[in-house]
């Protein structure tokens, strides 16, 4: 029976994952390299020398893993396609057998009844485009749009939801200015093309998206950790806003028609990363195509940051204007992270009122808590269903505030490669043991299938 605690009727239920993540087959029927096969195939790149190139097996598990999704009830799956699979070469000549690949998936999804959310690009570039200059080159963004085109004539007969670019500012910083990721750039200067670029793709391509699939909703998804000063020194409202500013206005502001942030710009000039004291990557109508009207917005939260600057010791006596929960193994996943719902309340509120969006899907959700089967094999791991229900509360306070929530993706569907980090985290609903390729349905996994029935009505 429905509660006053009850979400929409129409909301989505679901739950996410990556094709590098899980598919495995990294050199199998035709796939060519990925930028994150040849960066976890260098050594010292990834924990413990681990790759992806079985992960969870999903490449040829996939029947098992989609009766699962049936099981837990939901009713979306957020997945996606791994470019180099289709296009080995990233443009051109097509590998049919890996379209096959997905267009079964996508069969099988749908008469289980669970609606697909493709996502085009989730980091796993084709190495042929990297050799020619990756995200920094023009030449990649035109190559996206042939790939956007070759999936759309594929799918979108079936697929009505679709997602260019998961967390833009991700593979810019971490892959391009950090090095953690692939491609291990660490060259800001480097940095700033590739996110240009990024963004430049998602604009060209979703109008070719509409034109192939008229029916289609489309949008984007950025990563958006709410972030705060961690004190009310000035030095630490500087920190907030450059953090802030590079790690999320950079990427918003021209999405819905800003222009990129004047005073990162600024900042940019003066580290020396724009040496012409411009953005010269940036040509006419760019930002025109960047700012074109999408359907949605995507939201992955996982934690809130907070801002500090090394330039205030850590004994300074300025009072905090936040409280950090204690650092334990409730209040803190493995992988470093304050488990902090209230703050997925503010990043929609944020998101909402700062840039006006539509409709918002959380398309990512989650924690890492390495709970593993116990001597009868259930996976006890009650720390998730705290963090689940504490985040779909806040979720749902969004919606009785009239932010436009429309959906839910828990991250993620099964235990999987966490890039730099390999296999030493584990998000999953389902325990995945990774040299038997056995699957477990956690408690969590069940919890989450009682919550979404109790929404639902379907036992």
């Amino acid at each position: 029976m429905k509660t006053n605690n009850s979400f929409p009727e129409n909301f989505i239920w679901g739950a996410a994952t990556s094709s590098h993540q899980i598919e495995g087959a990294w050199n199998l029927d035709g796939k060519g390299e990925s930028i994150w096969d040849r960066f976890s195939h260098t050594p010292g790149k990834v924990h413990n020398g681990d790759t992806a190139d079985i992960a969870c097996d999903h490449y040829h598990r996939w029947p098992e893993d989609v009766r699962l999704m049936k099981e837990i009830g939901i009713n979306a799956y957020r997945f996606s396609i791994a470019w180099p699979r289709v296009l080995p070469a990233g443009r051109n000549a097509i590998n049919q057998t890996g379209l096959d690949f997905y267009s079964k998936l996508v069969d099988a999804l749908l008469e289980a009844n669970i609606t697909p959310f493709v996502t085009l690009y989730h980091w796993d570039l084709p190495q042929a485009l990297q050799d020619e200059g990756g995200w920094a080159s023009r030449s990649t963004a035109e190559a996206f749009v042939e790939y956007a085109e070759v999936i759309c004539r594929m799918l979108g007969d079936r697929v009505k939801f679709w997602i260019t670019h998961n967390e833009p500012s991700v593979a810019t910083i971490n892959g391009n200015w950090g090095g953690e990721h692939a491609p291990g750039n660490k060259e800001k200067r480097i940095a700033l093309a590739v996110s240009h670029h990024l963004l430049l793709s998602h604009g060209w391509a979703v109008p070719i998206i509409r034109q192939l699939c008229p029916e289609a909703q489309v949008g984007i998804a950025i990563n958006y950790n709410r972030t705060v000063p961690a004190s009310p020194s000035k030095a630490d409202f500087e920190a907030n806003r450059k953090g802030e500013g590079i790690w999320a206005r950079w990427f918003l502001d021209p999405l819905y028609g800003r222009h990129y942030p004047a005073d990162l710009v600024a900042d940019a000039v003066a580290d020396g990363s724009l040496p012409n004291g411009n953005l010269d990557f940036v040509k006419d109508g760019d930002l025109e195509a960047i700012a074109t009207q999408t359907d949605f917005l995507g939201l992955n939260y996982y934690t809130r940051m907070l801002s500090r600057s090394t330039e205030i010791p850590e004994s300074h006596n300025l009072p905090p204007t936040v409280i950090q929960a204690p650092k334990d193994d409730t209040n803190w996943m493995d992988m470093g992270w304050e488990v902090f719902p209230q703050g997925l309340f503010e990043s929609l509120s944020w998101l909402y009122y700062e840039y006006k969006v539509p409709k918002i899907y959380i398309t990512e959700n989650g924690c890492s808590f390495s709970d593993g089967p116990d001597e009868t094999g259930r996976v006890r791991d009650q720390r998730r269903i705290n963090y689940l229900s504490g985040h779909l509360d806040a979720a749902k306070k969004a919606i009785d505030n009239q932010i436009p929530l429309a959906g839910y993706f828990y991250w993620s569907l099964l235990d999987n490669f966490e890039w730099g980090l390999g296999y030493s985290q584990r998000f999953g609903l389902i325990w995945v043991d990774f040299d038997s390729q056995k699957r477990i349905l956690k408690d969590s996994g069940y919890w989450y299938k009682d919550f979404i029935a109790n929404q639902t009505g379907k036992k």
